[in-house]
Order: C-alpha cells, then structure tokens, then sequence
C-alpha cells in the first residue's frame, strides 16, 4: 500500500486507489446512483486510507464553481413557500445535496424586479446549476434560466415543450385511478376541481379524469378551476354545486383545495362521503385533518425535490443522467 501523500489527496488517486473511475469516484462522494455496493465500499475504504476531504474552494479557483445551486419558484407570492409542497421538496433536495459540498439557495421569482435580481446572478455565474418548480405557461423564468446557460432541472414539467433533464410524478395516470376509485365505489356524476390551467400539472390531472369518465362509459362531469389554494377550492366547490347539485362525488387537483371543498359541503349540508365523495391529490399533511379525513393519490414529494437534485449533481459532475416520472398510490382513507 503505497503512503498517504503529505498534500491533500486528489479525487483522481482517491479513484485509483479504489481501482474506480473519476466519474464513479464522484458519484460515491455524491450520493450518487448506479453504483455497486462493491465500487461504493471500495471508493468509501480509500477515501478513509488517504483522508481525502472534497475541496469546494479550491474546486472553485480551477472550475470557476461556486458551490451554490438555485431552487427557483415561481409563484404570486412569499406564501408559497407556506404551501406543504414546497417544503416538502425542498427537504427532499436539502436531503440529496447533504453529502456534497453543494449549498442550496432559495429564490421566489414573483415580480419583474426578482426575475431580474436572478437573471444577474445566473449570469454572473453566482451559481453552478439550477432547479425550476412550478413553472406557469410561458414562464418567464424558464427563459432566464436557459440564458443563464447552466444545468438546469424541471421539477414538474413545464406547459410547453419537454426538457432534456425533469423529475415529475405521473399527475394523469394518479388522476385518473383517483377517479377510477370513484366509479368502482358506485358514484357516477363526478364533478372535478382543477388546477391551473396555465400548467402542465393541472392539465395532466384534467386529462386522467377526463379519460376514466370516458373508459367508464360515462358523459364529462362539471368542472370548475382553482389555484391549488385552499381557498379557490372552497369557491369551486360553491360553483359546482350551483351547477349540478345532484353530484354525488368530487376529485380534487390537490388536497388543499379538497380541504376547502369539504369545507362548503359541510356549510351546504351534505354529508361526506354520505352524499359527495372526495378525492384529493398529493398526501400532503393537510389530508389527516380534515373531517373526514380525506382519501388521496400520493406523490412522493420529498422524492421529487431529492431527485432533481441528484440530477443535478450528476450533471455538474459530468454524467449524463436520465429523466424521472415517479409513480402515485391511492391512499384510501374516509372521504371515499
């Protein structure tokens, strides 16, 4: 076994020690995947024998890295980052990027000033990549990002176009067995809250439910939009019982806007699931407290923030990773 050198180890003889690539080398110290259990233990074995340490600022003179990737939202306001989603995935990504010497900044581009604020520092190279959320028809930010020239991610799929690098959930397949659900238990005019039109989540979703009416033999049920805010859930659900007071179900684009759905049902007399069934989307933790507690398609939230990180990572280390569409689960709880 050969000494440990008196200056720092490099990753290039922490790969050859382990008799490794550079690339798988970096993918171990990264958290990586697609690595074996041998190749891991060996990477982890010789980073111990030569007390390799990942070096972030001397990286940084050499690359011009700065050790900083972005997680941009677009939203209408601070609140957003209020919404369990949004936090959720920002745990995820936190949680993929703890093993590197990656830090994770947080920017809520709601205004044309913040759009610019972010353009600079994208720009100026104040970050090494990217990761875009919640993107909104022809989102400004998706085009700041592209100018930016730096890796950049999707969580969620943006309204137009598809992105060589993304992690989504499968919004109208989860959409449309929540709806199958439905059908199964006997409810047959099923009314849908959806979301944003102006996106490619509330779209998909739009679509699932529209085509399990359609396998079921059943003619297209009332629809009424709302924002994914509990709110515009509550106001939908008003609309729809003007509309068609005879349904007797509803699916709801996400759970925040199935809490404020179940809400008016209640103010209207009508018992849940008795009279309406409800059906939220996300598994957030709003969905155990609502009275009854509210049956839902689980997506896996955390792992979308955790792989689009890993994506990233990947990229920024050289590989070429493959995109992500994660699937959903029926959570059958008392709503329907």
């Amino acid at each position: 076994m050969s000494p440990v050198p008196s200056r720092p180890p490099t990753l290039d003889e922490v790969a050859e020690r382990a008799g490794v690539s550079r690339t798988v080398a970096s993918r171990v110290i990264n958290n990586g995947p697609n690595v074996s259990h041998a190749k891991r233990d060996a990477v982890e074995r010789a980073i111990r024998e030569l007390g390799y340490t990942p070096n972030r600022s001397a990286r940084a003179l050499a690359t011009r890295q700065t050790g900083v990737v972005v997680l941009a939202v677009s939203g209408d306001g601070p609140e957003v980052f209020g919404d369990p989603f949004f936090a959720q995935v920002i745990v995820g990504a936190s949680a993929a990027l703890e093993k590197t010497d990656l830090h994770l900044m947080l920017s809520l581009a709601t205004n044309d000033h913040g759009l610019r604020r972010l353009q600079t520092f994208l720009q100026t190279r104040g970050a090494d990549g990217v990761m875009l959320v919640a993107t909104r028809g022809a989102d400004p930010l998706v085009d700041v990002a592209a100018k930016s020239g730096l890796p950049t991610v999707f969580i969620g799929l943006p309204l137009h176009g598809t992105p060589p690098h993304y992690v989504d959930v499968d919004n109208a397949g989860g959409s449309r067995a929540a709806t199958e659900h439905l059908i199964r238990a006997g409810r047959r005019r099923i009314a849908m809250i959806t979301g944003p039109g102006d996106t490619a989540v509330g779209r998909e979703r739009l679509r699932g439910y529209a085509e399990a009416l359609r396998l079921a033999g059943l003619e297209p049920g009332a629809t009424a939009p709302g924002d994914f805010m509990e709110a515009s859930g509550a106001e939908a659900m008003r609309a729809l019982l003007s509309a068609r007071p005879d349904l007797d179900a509803v699916v709801a684009a996400n759970d925040n806007m199935a809490a404020g759905a179940m809400r008016v049902l209640r103010a209207a007399g009508r018992t849940v699931p008795g009279d309406v069934a409800v059906v939220g989307f996300d598994d957030m933790p709003i969905a155990l407290h609502t009275d009854p507690t509210l049956t839902t398609m689980h997506q896996p939230v955390q792992s979308l923030g955790r792989e689009a990180a890993r994506i990233l990572v990947d990229l920024l280390e050289g590989g070429q990773p493959v995109s992500v569409i994660l699937p959903t689960g029926i959570v059958v709880r008392e709503s329907a």
